[in-house]
């Protein structure tokens, strides 16, 4: 039986909607480029989803972090603090500058940025804060902000992982001065690759279209004051991601309703960890990830459900680790989570049976590992 199940893939996109149908509207118009209606329909839409007033779309979520950073001024010497638990994007963006990261460890139970650590990393050098809503959890922001307007910071969301997860109500992406998003093909929303900057600052947003369209004057053509870069988004693009935005509240309900089955499985089980959700918070759960007892049976655990058909991801390794950006700190929570995380399937195709067959397997293995 198990070797006639087909292979349960850790994330996949969903394209149930009218995506077909605007891709071919684009080649049929020969709109495929980055000009074209539905980049402007889409980001409008977007921009109406998180509640703010504009949104920029830019060539994927690393292009989004590194276009916001130019555009609040970040450049050599400058430092923002940033999660060592998280995608490498944006330390990676915060390099391209010119700037130096300073790290923070992660909490215990949400695995999102310890804001309680914050302040004492905050130095003459600070230009912002980047706060990473790891996994689709939103961090804390109210102390974030109070702490950016004390000492005068940014603060930029980087909400790759966390499309409409909510914080004391409201949509994530509209908290600090800009926040950026991905639509790489995992995320819960996606234009294959893509990315969109969010802000209400109508004159930050008039520069970022500036500094993604290689710095050319949109009043002149061919004329460049600033050095920019090629960051567009497509029309093609655009347009799946428009018909992906018609259903993502479908979408993100499925994701916490898979997140529910999982808990509900997996929560007697001592050996295991299982993420949380504030009382503030509303996780999107993009991604359903746990933690193993014990660090060295992870990758053998992995290795075994990967000859079941299910295939999973281990945790991101704290970027303070990293040898572009290693830094000689202690940083203890993010290493230790980072060595006994594991995701499981998490895509919003999985049916229950995939859930109880993943579940099912894991506690078996479990019971034989740890």
């Amino acid at each position: 039986m198990n070797a006639l199940k087909k292979k349960i893939l850790v994330c996949e996109p969903t394209l149930a909607g009218n995506e077909e149908k605007y891709v071919l509207d684009c080649l049929r118009t020969n709109w495929i480029s980055s000009a074209g209606p539905y980049v402007e329909k889409f980001e409008k839409a977007f921009a109406s989803f998180c509640g703010t007033k504009c949104a920029i779309s830019v060539a994927n979520g690393t292009a989004a972090l590194h276009t916001a950073l130019l555009g609040l001024g970040v450049g050599l010497g400058d430092e923002v603090i940033v999660p060592t638990f998280t995608f490498i994007a944006p330390v990676n963006a915060i390099s391209y500058c010119g700037a130096k990261p300073i790290f923070v460890d992660c909490e215990p139970d949400t695995w999102d940025m310890d804001v309680r650590q914050v302040e004492n990393r905050i130095s003459s050098k600070t230009k912002g804060i980047i706060v990473v809503h790891i996994f689709g959890h939103p961090v804390e922001m109210e102390p974030v902000l109070s702490l950016a307007k004390k000492y005068n910071l940014f603060v930029l969301e980087d909400a790759a992982e966390a499309h409409g997860a909510k914080y004391k109500g409201r949509r994530v992406g509209a908290f600090g001065e800009m926040a950026t998003f991905s639509f790489y093909g995992n995320k819960i929303i996606t234009t294959g690759e893509g990315g969109m900057i969010t802000t209400n600052n109508d004159a930050l947003a008039a520069k970022m279209r500036i500094i993604k369209g290689q710095g050319m004057d949109p009043g002149r053509r061919y004329w460049h004051p600033i050095i920019g870069y090629n960051y567009r988004m497509t029309n093609i693009q655009a347009a799946i991601g428009l018909a992906q935005l018609e259903r993502i509240e479908d979408l993100i309900a499925i994701h916490r309703k898979n997140a529910l089955a999982y808990q509900h499985l997996l929560q007697k089980d001592s050996r295991l960890t299982l993420p949380v959700e504030r009382p503030w918070a509303e996780h999107v759960h993009w991604v359903y990830g746990i933690l193993v007892n014990n660090a060295h049976k992870r990758d053998i655990i992995m290795q075994a459900l990967e000859e079941k058909g299910i295939e999973t991801r281990p945790f991101f390794y704290p970027a303070h680790i990293m040898p572009a950006h290693e830094e000689n700190i202690s940083l203890p929570l993010a290493q230790d989570i980072s060595a006994r995380g594991i995701i499981l399937p998490s895509s919003a195709n999985l049916t229950e049976e995939d859930i109880h067959y993943v579940c099912r397997e894991l506690l078996a293995i479990a019971d034989r590992e740890l």
